[in-house]
């Protein structure tokens, strides 16, 4: 789960870790209001969950009430990437010094903490890994053990942070691992990092990714639920208890497993399709939830055609198949749909998937046989749309 900036800036906050005061304004006259109890000059800020804000016109500084009244105005609405402005953060304008770059996340390769901090703040990191990889410093953390002082003193020197920086960005980084660790994030990222002229250290932005595993641990976070931005077809697939991610593709895809599902996602691009989801079904594979499932998938007008792939473990191929019978007899498909079996019992799974075939239902031994077939059907769908 994502946060808006303004509150990861509250989740650092309970930290410990320095922000720039402000507050949350959903109007103009709310905007005015907070910078009035802020203090001017102060910056306008866009709160949707992508970047490039400061590009797009949604960041905006503001030294008087007309001023502010303007930017909100112009801001509150605007798209930016597709994401429309619902929600402001007024926040105190700070003089800045230098910025830099801190974030901790897992390094799931190397089932270990990752700690990255750079001198060059400010611009999106990926940038920064391209253009010049060896401007960020790395640490690996082991979790059991934690990040000592002198771990955060060693990422600041081989960062290169100014020195009037580096004993407040020490204790930052400190704090910032304790809020990845007690606060059950996947990432805690502070871009930009800012040194004023005199001399402090504090968090200038926030982008803070929380495990949803945790969930059960922090009864608080129902509050961001509420807040959270989703389209439609995400809306149907969690009043089903279903993992869905919305995508941009044509292709609509089906796994039981998070793993499967991602690995469906790179043969489907491998072989020149383009995914319109990512939607995991779990373990089980019955009627009700494959069901659940095609008419999630059913809501995207983009899909032109619909990978189901499937491996059996404790859920067995025949019990998967009748499953998926019995789902497109309840959901009406717009779609071809391809299938994949494999695992405990796949022969049984397929030999009754074959008894409904059709040019609308087509089995296929191989994940990259059914890749390929549903990439096709897919590229056919899209050219039968344009005549």
């Amino acid at each position: 789960m994502d946060l808006f900036e303004y509150q990861g800036k509250q989740y650092f906050a309970r930290f410990g870790i320095p922000v720039s005061p402000g507050g949350v304004a959903d109007t103009v006259d709310e905007a005015v209001a907070q910078a009035v109890r802020v203090g001017y000059p102060v910056v306008v800020k866009a709160q949707v969950q992508v970047g490039g804000r400061g590009k797009a016109g949604g960041i905006k500084l503001a030294k008087s009430t007309d001023e502010v009244r303007q930017h909100a105005q112009n801001i509150l609405g605007m798209d930016i990437r597709g994401h429309v402005v619902h929600r402001l953060w007024i926040e105190r304008a700070s003089d800045i010094a230098h910025e830099y770059y801190a974030s901790f996340t897992l390094d799931r390769g190397a089932r270990l903490h990752l700690g990255m901090v750079s001198a060059k703040g400010g611009v999106e990191i990926e940038q920064v890994a391209a253009e010049d990889p060896g401007a960020i410093a790395r640490l690996h953390i082991d979790p059991v053990k934690g990040l000592s002082e002198h771990d955060a003193r060693h990422l600041v020197n081989e960062a290169h942070l100014d020195e009037k920086a580096r004993s407040g960005a020490v204790e930052i980084l400190l704090k910032l691992y304790r809020c990845f660790v007690e606060g059950d994030a996947d990432l805690v990222e502070i871009n930009p990092l800012v040194l004023t002229p005199d001399g402090r250290v504090h968090a200038l932005d926030a982008k803070v990714s929380l495990d949803n595993n945790a969930e059960f641990r922090h009864p608080e976070w129902a509050e961001y639920r509420a807040t959270e931005v989703l389209d439609e077809r995400e809306k149907l697939a969690r009043s089903k208890g279903l993992q869905y991610i919305g995508l941009s593709g044509s292709v609509g895809i089906i796994a039981n497993g998070a793993g499967l599902a991602m690995s469906t996602l790179d043969v489907v691009n491998q072989v020149g399709g383009s995914p319109a989801n990512f939607l995991d079904i779990g373990g089980g594979a019955d009627a009700s939830v494959m069901a659940s499932a095609l008419e999630v998938i059913n809501t995207d007008a983009n899909v032109r055609s619909i990978f189901v792939n499937i491996f059996g473990g404790i859920t067995r191929g025949e019990e998967v198949a009748n499953g998926i019978v019995q789902a497109l007899q309840r959901v009406e498909i717009k779609a071809p749909i391809v299938i994949r079996i494999d695992g405990t019992n796949a022969e049984e799974g397929r030999a009754i998937l074959k008894q409904h075939e059709s040019d609308r239902l087509i089995s296929q031994p191989t994940m990259l046989d059914a890749a390929r077939k549903v990439v096709a059907l897919a590229g056919a769908g899209t050219a039968e749309a344009r005549r």
